[in-house]
């Protein structure tokens, strides 16, 4: 897909001169009334506008469009007008994902988009709403051919590394995306393992190294492989390393990488359960970050680890009961095997402290309890660290992928004792969240470390089942803003 930034001097005289198959012109309340007023409205933009606010065709409230063909004064074939409110970047980014509706299985080839104020916003938006899977489609997704133009009041320098920031944003949320919307038989940990390597092999300051089972196995992260035990998918550890600030102390991004999660022995239900492809959405994010890294180069150090594997139930498998041991000696009773996310990071934890990390954050689709308390709007947050927690939050709100901060309270981690072992895998039903952000807590001693939930932000179900690719716009603001 080509994207390009181009200046334009007077929205109100000059988007009558866009070539394009299709203008979409995302238009405010403020912009629509200077642009009907007296000094635009000579303008063919102005005559269009007054014309149709006259005639109550169109009046800029949300999600409001107006298409016009071969519009008279335009060069552009298709105009279209959507209503972006008071011009935030949310509601510009949703009114262009509102807009290229309009645009799909046309012929359209050139998108043109302008009347914006939030590059950044509406560039992943326009992205994201071309974006089809198709992967294991006979029918190709016809609008990857689509060419995105973007304009705006300037295309300095300034404007120009913008627009690369956003672009890198926005690849990586759709290698997310598509690695999330991948079937189980399909993004396998070694498949995982190949677009890792694939990244570091493409990209300048990348290492990659995956440890194999018997490397796992040295490593004594008896946790880990007691969730991989009855699958005969291999598990995989993956490490990769983007190096841009010499010996400067890493920031460590953990992601989950469940790949199929039947449950194990404590196996779910069989309704929505083709939905647990979507559990290795941590580790796809940790992905799509670094393909941003790879592709923006910039002067940080970061250190991506996904232990990648299946949960199945067979004669091998682990039991309700069973003790493992992590890498770092601790004791586990695994009292539901269905919570096994949080065994596989915590050996990953345990490995990230050789880093000497100046933080370390984790990325999973970890609990239904952050579904229930937080839904599909906000990725749950936990941290140890008030600055970390801080930054993220506000990395959060500049990418538009929203998180909120939960509690740790020590007195949570007490559902967590056991009889048997040094800590229980599971508490009870309350606080399900924070019990298990909680469990992987004890793992990373005193380093500043943040656990995000995703496990209600990184796919929607229903009519709109697919992954999204969140958090990585939040990560990726967090390292840049380092």
């Amino acid at each position: 897909m080509k994207h390009q930034l181009h200046a334009l001097d007077n929205l109100a005289q000059d988007a009558a001169t866009i070539q394009a198959d299709a203008l979409l012109l995302l238009l405010s309340e403020a912009q629509i009334k200077a642009l009907s007023g007296k000094a635009a409205g000579k303008t063919a933009l102005g005559k269009y506008l007054a014309a149709a606010l006259a005639a109550k065709d169109f009046s800029g409230a949300k999600g409001e469009v107006l298409a016009a063909y071969q519009m008279a004064g335009f060069v552009a074939r298709r105009v279209v007008l959507v209503g972006s409110e008071q011009g935030q970047a949310a509601q510009e980014a949703a009114a262009v994902q509102t807009a290229l509706a309009q645009c799909a299985g046309k012929g359209i080839g050139n998108i043109a988009i302008a009347g914006f104020s939030h590059l950044p916003a509406v560039a992943g938006a326009a992205t994201a709403a071309l974006y089809g899977y198709d992967l294991t489609l006979a029918k190709k997704n016809p609008r990857a051919g689509q060419a995105l133009h973007f304009y705006q009041g300037k295309a300095d320098k300034a404007a120009k590394a913008e627009f690369a920031t956003a672009l890198a944003q926005a690849e990586g949320v759709q290698l997310a995306r598509e690695l999330g919307n991948m079937p189980a038989n399909y993004a396998t940990p070694t498949h995982l393992a190949q677009t890792a390597e694939k990244i570091a092999k493409a990209g300048k300051n990348i290492s990659c190294k995956v440890l194999e089972k018997r490397d796992i196995e040295k490593l004594k992260m008896g946790s880990f492989l007691s969730v991989a035990a009855a699958s005969t998918q291999a598990p995989k550890f993956i490490e990769l390393s983007y190096t841009g600030a010499g010996k400067a102390a890493p920031v460590v991004l953990v992601g989950k990488g469940i790949t199929f999660d039947t449950g194990g022995i404590s196996l779910k239900p069989g309704a929505g359960m083709d939905e647990m492809k979507y559990d290795m959405c941590g580790a796809a994010s940790v992905l799509g970050v670094f393909a941003a890294l790879a592709r923006l180069q910039p002067k940080i150090n970061v250190v991506g680890l996904v232990p990648t594997c299946e949960n199945m139930p067979a004669g091998n498998a682990t039991k309700p009961g069973d003790v493992v041991t992590a890498m770092d000696g601790t004791t586990i009773e695994v009292l539901n095997t269905d919570a096994e996310g949080r065994l596989i990071l915590c050996d990953a934890l345990c490995y990230a402290a050789r880093f000497k990390p100046a933080a370390v954050v984790d990325i999973a689709t970890l609990t239904g309890a952050c579904v229930i308390a937080l839904g599909g709007v906000r990725s749950g947050l936990f941290s140890n660290n008030d600055a970390l927690a801080a930054a993220l939050d506000a990395a959060g709100e500049a990418a538009q992928d929203l998180c909120w901060r939960m509690p740790l309270d020590a007195a949570y981690a007490d559902s967590l004792k056991s009889k048997y072992a040094d800590v229980a895998n599971v508490g009870g039903r309350e606080a399900g969240s924070v019990t298990a952000a909680k469990f992987l807590q004890r793992f990373v001693g005193d380093t500043p470390w943040a656990h995000l939930d995703i496990a209600g932000t990184a796919w929607k179900s229903g009519a709109a089942k697919g992954a999204t690719g969140r958090p990585v716009g939040l990560l990726l603001q967090y390292l840049l803003a380092r």
